[in-house]
């Protein structure tokens, strides 16, 4: 039954893409699809008991309260079970978790006190709403209720694996040692498929980067915030849908001081494992996004308002793909954001395919041999705007402040040069460096890249890549 379901929402999915994206965009976003699922090779498993007793053992003296707040709303019994099961295997033993109830009827206030009776666990808290308020007005009544350190946010349909918890105390302890105590936590997560009895859809997200959240809610779950800035901020109901996008957009804000150029990146904290199970049924977005339409407009608004707040003059604009956003600034990138110190698009060769662009610590070119009318996958990364590590020295723009850093890494004055680009699949004339003067073969450009992207980023300024600006260019020649 359930791999039904998934081939009728697969049809369903390709019909709404091919309505908004026309049969080119459709073309192209199934052969990726596909060719993702061939090389799809992930089997989540659980930590043994040995490790989760050694987990248990080394905590056993953290103070770290952690409050898990669950709106519940009609929850089937066996999905209910099984979170609050997945909660009571923690390794990590000082939880709380709160349940606000805003169901019509008493079954989940049924199922609630049976699993309490059961097994004596006092550590569940259950609070009947008189009302339905909606999604975040429901869950700030848990969260109103919450004594721990840290707020931890759970659907009632999903549950988190035994060692979530046992990584996020573990990091606060750590950060806490070292006088930079998290105020937000996040970590991996996949899909669980209650069809077909498997774990897929791995979701391996970034450390905190500051434009690919200003692209995509990809923190997403499992989150955690520490409780007095949870409080301060709670979930606002005009956002329903895209709440924890606002809630994490409205965190970024919050620990970024007016005086300051960046947020405080370390007190966000990314654990790369897999620590929450999205899942996957009829009327969850994990299965069907277009159940919950209403979610990606909440999201867009969210971060239209977020630009408000920091100042940005900017347009917000849905992607091509729901979930996702791209940020038209007016006039340019350099001139809204003070804290943006490069700006670099990606570099076609003459089959169509990224051969450089944005470049990672190493100097790797991301996406490297990605055709240009692929996302990236299911997380269409290869298409938002984020920061990385350097752009690529033949199509970028250098904020005026730095241009001594370009002199002084190439031996030449910084200028610039008009070059035609397509942006969304139109023309648009742009700024560039002018880098006429330079020769130099395919690793001699990296290697520029690179120093520049450094120096730029020691400086304290972010290094950004808008895949959006696309130049065509003969491999191992200069534009």
């Amino acid at each position: 039954m359930g791999n039904r379901i998934l081939r009728i929402d697969n049809v369903r999915k390709t019909v709404n893409y091919l309505k908004k994206n026309g049969l080119a965009g459709t073309f192209y976003a199934a052969a990726e699809r596909v060719q993702e699922e061939k090389t799809a090779d992930y089997h989540y498993l659980p930590p043994d008991e040995e490790t989760l007793a050694r987990q248990k053992q080394e905590t056993a003296d953290y103070p770290y309260l952690f409050s898990i707040v669950t709106p519940a709303y009609e929850t089937k019994e066996r999905h209910l079970r099984e979170m609050i099961a997945s909660v009571q295997a923690q390794s990590y033993s000082r939880w709380e978790l709160v349940i606000v109830d805003a169901s019509a009827d008493g079954a989940v206030e049924r199922t609630v006190r049976q699993v309490i009776h059961e097994t004596g666990d006092l550590r569940i808290r259950y609070s009947r709403l008189s009302e339905n308020r909606g999604i975040a007005e429901n869950t700030n009544a848990g969260i109103a209720l919450a004594a721990g350190e840290y707020i931890a946010l759970l659907d009632h349909d999903d549950f988190i694996t035994p060692d979530a918890l046992y990584y996020m105390a573990r990091l606060v302890h750590q950060g806490r040692q070292e006088g930079c105590a998290p105020a937000l936590l996040y970590s991996d997560e996949d899909k669980y498929d209650e069809g077909a009895n498997s774990y897929v859809s791995p979701h391996g997200k970034e450390e905190f980067n500051l434009d690919l959240i200003l692209s995509n809610n990809y923190i997403c779950h499992f989150l955690a915030v520490e409780a007095g800035l949870m409080k301060s901020l709670l979930l606002r109901g005009e956002y329903d849908g895209a709440q924890d996008y606002d809630l994490v957009l409205r965190a970024v804000d919050s620990l970024w001081p007016a005086d300051a150029l960046l947020p405080e990146a370390r007190r966000i904290c990314h654990i790369p494992r897999v620590l929450y199970h999205w899942r996957s049924h009829r009327d969850s977005t994990a299965l069907n996004t277009g159940s919950k339409t209403y979610a990606y407009e909440a999201g867009r608004r969210a971060l239209a308002d977020f630009c408000e707040r920091r100042g940005f003059r900017a347009q917000v604009e849905h992607s091509l793909h729901l979930g996702f956003y791209h940020i038209c600034y007016e006039p340019d990138l350099l001139s809204v954001r003070r804290e943006a110190g490069a700006v670099g698009g990606r570099l076609l060769d003459g089959r169509g395919r990224i051969f450089a662009g944005a470049y990672d610590e190493s100097g790797r070119c991301l996406f490297e041999g990605l055709p240009a009318r692929f996302t990236g996958g299911s997380t269409h990364r290869a298409v938002l705007t984020q920061d990385c590590a350097a752009v690529d020295i033949r199509f970028m723009r250098l904020r005026e402040e730095l241009w001594p850093l370009f002199s002084q890494i190439t031996g030449l004055p910084y200028r610039e040069r008009s070059l035609t680009v397509k942006e969304n699949g139109r023309k648009r004339e742009i700024r560039i460096a002018d880098v006429e003067g330079l020769s130099c073969d395919e690793a001699g450009y990296r290697k520029l890249s690179m120093a520049l992207g450094t120096a730029v980023r020691r400086t304290g300024y972010l290094v950004v890549w808008n895949p959006s600006f696309s130049c065509e260019a003969e491999k191992r020649r200069q534009l």
